[in-house]
């Protein structure tokens, strides 16, 4: 398999070259911070890049070569970017791993991509490799980030401290201080810099090849085009780094907008912490993935519904203005009038500005939501209490450049307009939606076969999504193609948006519609605990679990009353005659979820089958 192109060597920008670059002309700027023992510690760009030049240093002493797959299994922090900017310099290809991938997806990932080196981040990780290391036959060494109980705990001379790693290649640079130079002037456009497995909803992930001229399309296209945002990110600008660095779009969001425009990045202790770093941080850039969102909205309900009566009246009342500002945001494509300007000004007095601060949002001048569809009323929320909304559409396959919504120019319900030198169009017999521009991946790593049946070969990539043009401009995204149902009548319904809006209410999680060859459509329906949970509070209903939780009558009848206000927006075909509540939450190790928090519907059909049979059953 090619992975290199020697293309102009010497001459060729990478996400290496620019944090290099930053390095030497800002060595003292603020590259990136991270919490320890409580404190915000920062790294500027020249600790930045001497970390990643020694870590660099420590692959070629270790015998990477061109093409070499490093792992990095961890959390969001500095560790994570070191690690990819050393693999990337020595043109090594670097592989990300969810931090909740269990044992068989860690030894699937690590043989598939024939890793040669994995980064650990702690002993849970360490224990998942070490306990597959004979179903990985190119694995040669496993560094861990963190001692706690590894020190002294293991002899297998494949393990290594995060330290050794680093004095390995403090000595190599000493020895042979233009080694990792000269590796990077080799460097094309064509070299694969990064393998970024797909969530595997429908089958064993596929690695993803993004190469060097991928990324570089990518930042051309959004940081200096100022393809999502004007002005374009710039030092001044922080950002909050929480969804895993593995997926395409946090990657570019963390470590490509950073090396390319030297925004701030600042990483969060955990996914567990997010609310509470973002109020520290308060970023001006913030992206998020639809849960993201519903669960602030969700956590705002809840403040609400606990706080004293007259704040309640009060909130109340400014909420329902940001509903009419809303409105009027929605049909200006983001612009705000004359008269909404003076009635969010008022609101930001007395409401918007203590509510944005609390939740972390208090300077965000451009906010994003992508990687699934989301609920229009959520953007709408958002937009009416002064935090400027934009829907993206990307994936993996195309270095996650396709669509967005820019300011504006937002239209709700839609992804947005194709990019400046993104090429798109409808394909007439299906509705699916293809694409073709220098974004393009190369291929899946080690399924030519694969690749063959997405990248035709006039280069256009069909995403599998189905979609339609909005006054010729905006696309609209109706469904995955696979997820199409067509029911006993031959009536074709796009089941996610129909979930999405069950979804917008605070009190539903999660929602799979069913009805393929079926008479009617019926739902699988997981409740929101902590809403659900705070509203059977105030009423005084007693539960003790989230099953006795969902199978209340009382929590029945809430949600029945969600659905009916869902179908009432609905045609016949289209409306959810019965549901039934997931007697659990949905998990990504019981393999119900993939890393990426999408439901597996195959999974959940074949699960829950009993409940989908009862409800056809009455």
């Amino acid at each position: 398999m090619t992975v290199t192109d020697a293309t102009a060597p010497g001459t060729t920008t990478t996400i290496v070259t620019r944090v290099r670059e930053r390095a030497r002309t800002a060595p003292g700027a603020v590259a990136m911070r991270h919490k320890d023992l409580g404190v915000w510690r920062e790294v500027t760009w020249a600790g930045y890049w001497d970390r990643a030049e020694l870590v660099a240093h420590a692959l070629l002493a270790l015998g990477v070569e061109p093409g070499d797959r490093v792992a990095v299994h961890s959390e969001n922090r500095p560790e994570w970017l070191y690690a990819d900017l050393g693999t990337v310099a020595v043109r090594g290809v670097t592989v990300g791993l969810y931090p909740t991938n269990p044992a068989d997806e860690v030894a699937y990932l690590l043989a598939d991509s024939g890793a040669r080196i994995l980064i650990a981040e702690d002993q849970e990780q360490a224990d998942k490799a070490l306990a597959v290391l004979d179903r990985c036959p190119d694995l040669r060494h496993v560094v861990h980030l963190e001692p706690r109980g590894i020190r002294g705990r293991y002899a297998d001379p494949r393990l290594m401290a995060w330290p050794e790693l680093l004095a390995l290649g403090a000595r190599h640079r000493a020895g042979h201080p233009g080694a990792v130079a000269a590796r990077m002037a080799d460097a094309g456009p064509g070299d694969v810099m990064t393998l970024i497995y797909t969530s595997g909803t429908t089958g064993p992930p596929k690695g993803v090849m993004l190469t060097v001229g991928n990324v570089e399309f990518a930042v051309e296209t959004l940081v200096t085009g100022g393809g999502f945002t004007w002005p374009p990110p710039s030092e001044r600008d922080l950002v909050l780094s929480y969804l895993p660095l593995c997926h395409v779009a946090e990657r570019a969001f963390t470590v490509w907008f950073n090396a390319a425009s030297g925004v701030q990045v600042n990483f969060a202790e955990s996914i567990d912490t997010v609310q509470a770093n973002l109020r520290e941080v308060q970023p001006t850039i913030l992206f998020g993935v639809p849960r993201i969102w519903e669960k602030v909205l969700a956590q705002i309900d809840i403040r609400r519904a606990s706080a004293t009566p007259l704040k309640r009246a009060v909130t109340g009342f400014w909420l329902r203005v940001a509903d009419r500002l809303g409105d009027t945001l929605a049909r200006t494509g983001g612009r705000h009038t004359f008269a909404t300007r003076l009635a969010y000004a008022a609101g930001w007095l007395c409401c918007y500005r203590a509510l944005r601060e609390r939740f972390g949002m208090r300077h965000v001048r451009y906010a994003a939501s992508g990687a699934a569809p989301i609920a229009p009323a959520v953007l709408k929320f958002f937009m009416g209490i002064g935090v400027p909304m934009h829907e993206l559409y990307g994936m993996s396959e195309n270095t996650a450049i396709a669509t967005a919504n820019r300011p504006g120019r937002v239209r709700l319900g839609t992804v947005g307009e194709p990019h400046p030198g993104v090429e798109l169009r409808i394909d007439e017999a299906t509705g699916e939606i293809l694409t073709r521009h220098p974004g393009t991946f190369a291929g899946y790593w080690g399924r030519p076969e694969a690749t063959a049946a997405v990248l035709d070969p006039d280069g256009w990539l069909h995403t599998g999504d189905v979609g339609e043009l909005v006054d010729g401009t905006h696309v609209r995204i109706t469904d995955r193609l696979k997820d199409i149902i067509i029911t006993a009548g031959g009536k074709n319904v796009a089941p996610s948006e129909i979930e999405n809006a069950l979804k917008a209410s605070p009190y539903v999680k999660e929602a799979v519609v069913v009805g393929d060859r079926r008479p009617y459509l019926v739902a699988l329906v997981g409740i929101e605990p902590d809403t659900v949970g705070e509203w059977a509070r105030r009423r005084g209903i007693p539960y003790t679990t989230y099953r006795d939780l969902s199978e209340r009558p009382e929590t029945r009848e809430l949600v029945q009353g969600v659905v009916d206000a869902v179908n009432a927006r609905l045609a016949r075909a289209e409306q959810v005659k019965r549901f039934a509540f997931l007697p659990k939450e949905l998990d990504h190790e019981d393999g119900e979820l993939t890393a990426t928090q999408k439901v597996r519907r195959a999974a959940v059909a074949e699960l829950f089958e009993e409940l989908v049979e009862g409800m056809y059953a009455r």
